[in-house]
């Protein structure tokens, strides 16, 4: 079981079931999309984001993102912290059906492929250290054409599969999470193979 000193909010009870068997940290069900109405939950998660930091931890489903981009406003980014589980496609064992996408959520994963969604995240730190060296900005991903040109849109959907991130990240969070889990030299190289 890895320690992790901020609250995570994760989006139902499943979710936090299956992440309580893997971290010792405080874990918020978001209710889905009732969290846009339970004022409640939305002042104890703000709460949270002030005094330790929040970890938004959601499907990587279309849904899953419409819930972050929420606590994004509702919260600030500045007090919140993404991880991103990757596209698997499959079924949950208690549904009878895949989800509308056929992607698996975080109940789904298993311990290996959550703990390297935190280890990218920056949350597992084997060193202890932030990562030092050049920042990856947006001006090279414009450089690269990844931003602002023809095709661009397509080569971001290919470094995304290429690193085991979902489909639906927005290029600011792909910036971020490439800051958290590449060097320069890493990023050099991954896109310069597509």
């Amino acid at each position: 079981m890895i320690k992790i000193k901020e609250a995570i909010v994760v989006e139902g009870k499943y979710d936090k079931i299956r992440l309580s068997s893997l971290v010792d940290a405080t874990i918020v069900e978001a209710g889905g999309f009732h969290i846009y109405k339970d004022k409640e939950k939305l002042e104890l998660l703000r709460l949270l984001a002030q005094r330790t930091g929040l970890v938004v931890l959601t499907d990587s489903d279309a849904s899953g993102f419409k819930i972050r981009r929420f606590l994004n406003g509702a919260i600030g980014p500045q007090h919140l912290k993404h991880v991103y589980i990757p596209d698997v496609y499959g079924k949950e064992r208690r549904k009878a059906q895949p989800s509308a996408e056929g992607k698996l959520g975080v109940e789904g994963m298993t311990t290996q492929v959550l703990l390297e969604a935190f280890r990218q995240a920056g949350l597992l730190c084997e060193e202890g250290a932030p990562r030092t060296g050049r920042p990856i900005t947006k001006q090279d991903f414009y450089e690269d054409g990844l931003t602002g040109g023809a095709g661009s849109a397509q080569k971001r959907q290919e470094l995304l599969k290429r690193l085991g991130l979902p489909e639906h990240l927005t290029t600011n969070a792909m910036v971020t999470l490439c800051n958290t889990m590449l060097t320069y030299e890493e990023y050099r190289e991954a896109v310069s193979s597509l």
